[in-house]
């Protein structure tokens, strides 16, 4: 399970380089808001180079419809990245046209009111959908709000809408207070409670907490353990008095992957 997304510039190949050496779970080498206009050119033959060389990353288009978009749509139609993120998505059929164009995995990212309404449909628009999230920064602009406590519905929205697809639970919007790293300890820690996992980052130096907070916790690890091992057939009463059911068991044999991930993890690092 990936908890960290770290967002570097296609026109800095040596910070790519870095990043991909690095302890990120996945590397988003970005086209779109962290490279100017002037370099987009540059940047794309970064992503392309790195690809070439046999990267495992993540790309982050720009939106499809520009003429910066289509160009980079046309650049990795021969060149397959892990995944590519779609940025400003709003219209399904837009989003179908960038998967059946690349046949990769399409993590659409919702940062408009209109992209926020058509979550589920958005959520649901091609098999190669593999994750959902917000743009929270673009979607308070939209939205004419500041707080956090102003996106709290959207954020419902977007977590009921990944869950109703059958899509993992929706990784948090960047942190942007770098320096910040008790914030973003704390807004990481929100998300998880509001159904959110794992983050997108923009330094290095945030990844540490972030694997921290995604880390299964011993307790519910060895909760999920002990009623997995004494399991019923349908429902029941365990030794602590509390009723069991499938939702139980469900959230329990959730609980048992983070930690089983958590364990390969360890051991590969």
């Amino acid at each position: 399970m990936i908890r960290s997304w770290l967002y570097v510039p296609g026109d800095r190949p040596d910070r790519i380089t870095k990043a991909l050496a690095g302890p990120a779970d996945a590397v988003i080498i970005d086209l779109e808001d962290a490279v100017a206009a002037a370099t987009k050119d540059d940047a794309r033959r970064g992503v392309l180079d790195a690809l070439g060389d046999g990267a495992t990353a993540f790309v982050r288009i720009n939106a499809p419809g520009t003429p910066a978009g289509e160009a980079d749509i046309k650049a990795l139609a021969s060149h397959a990245p892990a995944g590519v993120r779609v940025p400003k998505c709003e219209d399904p059929g837009e989003l179908r046209r960038v998967a059946n164009a690349l046949g990769v995995p399409v993590y659409p990212v919702l940062e408009s009111a209109l992209g926020v309404e058509n979550a589920l449909v958005i959520a649901t628009a091609h098999p190669l959908v593999a994750g959902i999230s917000l743009g929270e920064a673009d979607l308070a602009a939209d939205l004419r709000v500041t707080g956090g406590d102003a996106l709290t519905w959207p954020r419902s929205r977007v977590v009921v809408a990944a869950r109703a697809a059958g899509l993992p639970s929706p990784v948090q919007s960047v942190w942007t207070a770098v320096r910040d790293l008790d914030g973003l300890r704390a807004s990481t820690e929100a998300g998880r409670r509001a159904g959110f996992f794992g983050r997108s980052l923009i330094h290095p130096a945030q990844i540490r907490v972030v694997h921290e907070v995604c880390a299964p916790d011993p307790a519910e690890t060895a909760w999920a353990r002990e009623l997995l091992s004494s399991a019923g057939s349908s429902a029941w009463i365990d030794h602590n008095g509390q009723f069991v059911d499938a939702a139980i068991v469900a959230r329990a044999r959730w609980v048992l992957s983070l930690a089983e991930a958590e364990e390969k993890e360890g051991q590969h690092s």
